[in-house]
């Protein structure tokens, strides 16, 4: 690694300091790739695109980006919204044990992301770390799968996203509305109006963003204590047996390992995406103190608060078979049961609570998404024309718009048959298995360059720690435990839900990731190995000098 592309650790200058996105020459922090035609890296080329001296601007204090962070996740939601998943595979006992499996391991994970982003706090995130601790001989090629994968993974939780807030919408309209008749376009009218809506408050009103996620992490809270009292003081009481160690499958699987794995893919699916703090760190006071804190703290208070409300549903599930199979059949069986436990006013007040929730994930997954279009572009992944920050509004507006674009022209496929809609289910089931990859992919370079003596304290390390370490002797063993685990995960994520399988059942995860891993591949061998230049140094000189 070439001295240039030591990390420096220093203070933050100032607590509002923008961010510099400029300078007057820009380079490739790659040695090796300087010898392979890239001696020019980005010459004249500013990293906002080439528009002068726009800047971003540090809004988020800690608390709000851990309001941000809290929101995103949104584990007890999706614990809430997605446990009738669980009871096709595992039943409650999947959902009782399973969570603190999910817990320990999203622990270990965000350990070692949060020690990654205290040495360079950037909204390029995991393609940023990886191109400083990949091994140097390949580390072009593993930073540009590493920002495909990343990029794609959350355009795709985006789409996810809305998809949700669009499903929960229709399906508290037909709950309430018996004579409501399902119309397709329905569910593509919604993700697009909130896309809209989302792609406005950030693009015109992003100093509002990070008080906006602040008041949802509240709402966060205060609603789960709300269904957690309702549920538990209003609901008919299940046994402990029941919860604790009934199992239930129902979707064909004769394994019981399997459908427990498959089962417990419910709580995982709460537990990714903490790196999208990282990705707004160019924005955030203090970051390498406040982006490191949000990501461990949130999943310490987002685990808690997904056992609490998973107890809470199981118990309140009652002893009655016939009412259990009734709530189980609906597309969100927490609709019924808040219903059922607190009369359809309530319940639909419980449920709206959960919208705006939604509606709050939607937005922080685009601001997201753009900070991570925009640095992959301004890095000469995508085209540089995302990279421009408007000068007045000081937004990558255009990687706002992009990924909106990109969700909208895919939610069209929701308006034919089952067959037209499934290539939008495909596309958001990319996320999870993306996102894991990227985990993969950062652990794996931070644990060779740990084992091979390239990253430690003082001037005589390659690269330096940043001010929090993992402690000594616990680094590597919760890097392993990181990095079996988001492995593992990935092994089960492509399964099927249920057998036998269909093509509108199908889990195109796998299909979708190896689409993207080969695209990503075929253009770096036609294009990237010989015009991308990797990183561009100023934009990190910018980004270390204010941090």
């Amino acid at each position: 690694m070439a001295k240039a592309d030591l990390i420096e650790m220093q203070q933050p200058k100032g607590d509002y300091a923008a961010v510099n996105t400029t300078s007057s020459s820009s380079g490739n922090t790659d040695d090796s790739s300087r010898n392979n035609h890239h001696e020019s890296g980005y010459p004249n080329l500013t990293t906002d695109g080439g528009t002068g001296n726009s800047t971003l601007r540090r809004l988020f204090s800690f608390w709000q980006l851990l309001a941000f962070a809290l929101i995103f996740m949104s584990s007890w939601e999706v614990m809430a919204m997605d446990m009738g998943a669980t009871f096709y595979n595992g039943g409650p006992q999947t959902l009782a044990w399973g969570i603190i499996l999910v817990v320990v391991g999203a622990m270990a994970e965000a350990l070692s992301m949060a020690e990654l982003a205290t040495i360079q706090p950037i909204a390029g995130a995991q393609y940023h770390w990886t191109h400083f601790l990949a091994p140097e001989k390949h580390r072009r090629f593993i930073t540009w799968m590493q920002g495909w994968v990343t990029w794609f993974a959350w355009v795709s939780a985006l789409a996810g996203s809305a998809a949700s807030e669009a499903n929960i919408t229709i399906g508290l309209v037909s709950t309430n509305y018996p004579s409501y008749v399902f119309q397709p376009w329905h569910i593509t009218m919604v993700i697009i109006a909130q896309l809209v809506a989302c792609a406005l408050i950030n693009m015109y009103a992003f100093r509002t963003i990070p008080w906006m996620e602040l008041l949802a992490g509240v709402l966060h809270v205060a609603l789960w204590l709300i269904f957690v009292v309702v549920l538990l003081t209003l609901a008919p009481r299940a046994s402990a047996d029941f919860v604790f160690f009934e199992r239930t499958v129902s979707s064909g699987w004769t394994n019981d390992f399997v459908s427990w794995n498959i089962g417990m893919l419910v709580p995982a699916w709460g537990f990714i995406g903490f790196d999208g703090v990282v990705h707004m760190a160019e924005e955030t006071r203090k970051a390498k103190q406040a982006v490191p804190r949000a990501m461990l703290w949130t999943v310490i208070l987002n685990g808690v608060l997904s056992y609490g409300i998973i107890l809470a549903i199981l118990f309140g599930m009652g002893s009655d078979p016939a009412a259990t199979e009734a709530i189980l059949s609906s597309d969100y069986p927490i609709i019924p049961l808040l219903f059922n436990a607190a009369g359809p006013a309530a319940g639909t007040a419980m449920v709206v609570g959960l919208l705006v929730i939604t509606f709050c994930v939607v937005a922080a997954s685009l601001a997201s998404v753009s900070r991570i279009t925009w640095a992959w572009a301004r890095d000469g992944g995508l085209p540089r024309y995302f990279a421009k920050i408007h000068p007045t509004h000081r937004v990558p507006i255009r990687s706002v718009w992009l990924p909106c674009v990109i969700v909208t022209c895919l939610s069209l496929f929701t308006v034919g048959n089952n067959a037209t809609a499934t290539v939008f289910s495909a596309f958001t089931a990319l996320s999870s298995l993306g996102l894991y990859s990227s985990y993969i992919i950062a652990i794996s370079c931070m644990l060779h360059a740990r084992l091979t003596g390239r990253i430690g304290h003082g001037p005589e390390y390659q690269v330096q720690y940043g001010g929090w370490s993992l402690p000594r002797g616990w680094g590597t063993p919760i890097n392993v435990y990181a990095l079996l685990w988001s492995m593992y995960l990935t092994v089960w994520l492509p399964f099927p839900q249920t057998i036998p399988v269909t093509g509108t059942e199908m889990n195109y995860a796998g299909p979708i990731y190896v689409v993207v891993v080969v695209g990503a591949v075929s253009l770096w061998f036609t294009w990237g190995k010989k015009h991308w230049p990797g990183l561009n140094k100023s934009a990190i000189d910018n980004v270390v000098a204010y941090n």
